[in-house]
């Protein structure tokens, strides 16, 4: 279908403002552009929040908790914002992690990992990880039940929680009842179809996906790493049921088509959405993409049933 009149219209704003991408910034200024996204999502629904430090690797790693109202325990969900590794913040994702949290029931852990270049990989995968054990470790304690929680993220952060389900499932642990990835980058690769349709007008673009992987790689070269690059994984089999997210004019949809494909051979329970008419990052844009919405209401009915469905993965 054709690009979404709503999208079209955050499109024209955008470029009328003179937000040139991400690859023409610096570092300082591609933060505060990312910022931005704030205000794009509307007003923000009511909901209990308490920011606080959980211990990662290299010191503690700032997460904001969210609990909804209703009885204890709750599922739980563990969330890495998008940003390329690069960008990006509790506060630009606060929004729709709040929608996440009332929409599913779950105590939301919003996860403030390191970013890059001052801190390349795998330093947000070992923090990603890190926050999603201790949350497992401590989930009564939050109210949560630690035999149901999911990763989630957008982007990047899609990346980062499929490769913590891939990590728990190698190193036995934690248990993990969901993988909720939202146009998740998946792999290190700019030849896919929609890289050629929508490298250039939709927002995200070629150049900046390449500006974000250079920051997140530094000069290493680490294409086989299954955490690095999850699509690169020998085996996707024994992972949690999966709900994998795709805009029609994003040049990550295809690599989070292909992936969720992947898991399906491999026997995984698989959701897999793509969201016509939408362009990458939309869940951030929900005040100017009200229809996007529905992607909310999507992801908390794929986490609803793989509850239901008692298809928690036993590692290890």
């Amino acid at each position: 279908m054709p690009l979404h009149p709503e999208a079209r219209q955050l499109l024209a704003a955008l470029e009328s403002a003179g937000l040139p991408p991400f690859e023409q910034m610096t570092v300082p200024q591609a933060r505060a552009a990312a910022a931005g996204f704030a205000d794009l999502q509307g007003e923000p629904p009511e909901i209990a929040t308490v920011d606080r430090t959980v211990p990662g690797p290299a010191g503690d790693i700032p997460v904001r908790v969210y609990t909804p109202p209703g009885d204890s325990p709750k599922p739980m969900i563990v969330y890495f914002h998008g940003g390329g590794w690069v960008i990006g913040d509790l506060d630009v994702c606060d929004n729709p992690v709040r929608r996440i949290a009332l929409a599913t029931g779950a105590v939301v852990v919003s996860v403030d990992y390191r970013l890059a270049p001052e801190h390349v990989y795998p330093a947000a995968f070992d923090d990603a990880y890190a926050a999603t054990a201790w949350v497992a470790e401590h989930a009564a304690e939050l109210g949560g039940d630690a035999a149901r929680i999911a990763v989630s993220g957008d982007s990047a952060g899609g990346n980062l929680a499929a490769a913590v389900a891939i990590a728990a499932r190698d190193r036995g642990g934690p248990r993990l009842a969901a993988q909720l990835l939202l146009y998740p980058a998946t792999d290190f690769d700019f030849t896919s179809g929609s890289y050629a349709e929508n490298g250039a007008g939709y927002l995200l673009t070629i150049g900046s996906m390449q500006w974000f992987w250079a920051h997140y790689l530094g000069a290493q070269d680490l294409d086989r790493d299954p955490y690095l690059c999850p699509a690169r994984a020998e085996s996707l089999a024994g992972l949690p049921p999966a709900f994998v997210a795709t805009a029609e004019f994003d040049p990550l949809r295809d690599e989070g088509e292909a992936y969720a494909a992947n898991l399906r051979v491999a026997g995984v329970e698989v959701t897999a959405t793509r969201y016509d008419g939408m362009v990458h990052g939309f869940a951030w844009t929900l005040g100017a993409t009200p229809s996007g919405a529905v992607l909310i209401d999507d992801l908390a009915a794929a986490f609803r049933a793989a509850q239901e469905r008692g298809q928690e993965v036993v590692t290890g």
